[in-house]
């Protein structure tokens, strides 16, 4: 009997969603399994891609350019965005990978880069035995109600407010 995968959403405006997703990813790699993680918005200078290149059965790869946040979207951002949600495609079908993270691809869907229907499609295309995470602020109702988990993440209070800037391996 094949393994049954779920889809999980981590989505809300409070930290960790990113960080939950990678603690799965690490007990998955510690399991044996393969792991997919696409990260939309960012490129490859975050402090995790260092530990992920040294973890079995990792592959890491981030659809982002050179935006900053607040600046205007640009044709190559859409490029990246569609580029990942095409690797995405591809890794939730092909039955290569245990478990799939798309990470921040509801922002990529609130920003325009990206259609909700475009979402909702890697639920059709996934392979039952693949585990699908889908993280991000914006999570629209109706992948809220097709996934199999979700958890929100609920801000109480950030030290960002008071002006700390991402701190490197701790935000970055």
């Amino acid at each position: 009997m094949e393994y049954q995968g779920y889809v999980h959403v981590y989505t809300g405006n409070g930290k960790g969603k990113t960080t939950a997703a990678l603690g799965l990813l690490l007990r998955a790699s510690g399991a044996g399994m393969t792991v997919f993680l696409g990260q939309f918005l960012k490129r490859g200078e975050y402090s995790e891609h260092s530990a992920l290149a040294l973890l079995p059965g990792v592959t890491v790869e981030a659809f982002g350019g050179e935006r900053r946040v607040g600046a205007p979207l640009t044709e190559q951002d859409s490029a990246h965005a569609r580029g990942g949600l095409e690797c995405l495609r591809d890794a939730v079908s092909s039955g290569k990978w245990d478990l799939v993270i798309a990470d921040e691809i509801f922002v990529a869907v609130h920003l325009g880069l990206l259609a909700e229907t475009d979402v909702l499609e890697l639920l059709e295309v996934r392979r039952p035995s693949t585990e699908l995470v889908l993280t991000g602020r914006y999570a629209f109702p109706e992948i809220l109600r097709r996934a199999d988990l979700v958890t929100e993440m609920k801000e109480m209070r950030h030290y960002f407010s008071r002006g700390v800037p991402a701190r490197k391996g701790i935000e970055k």
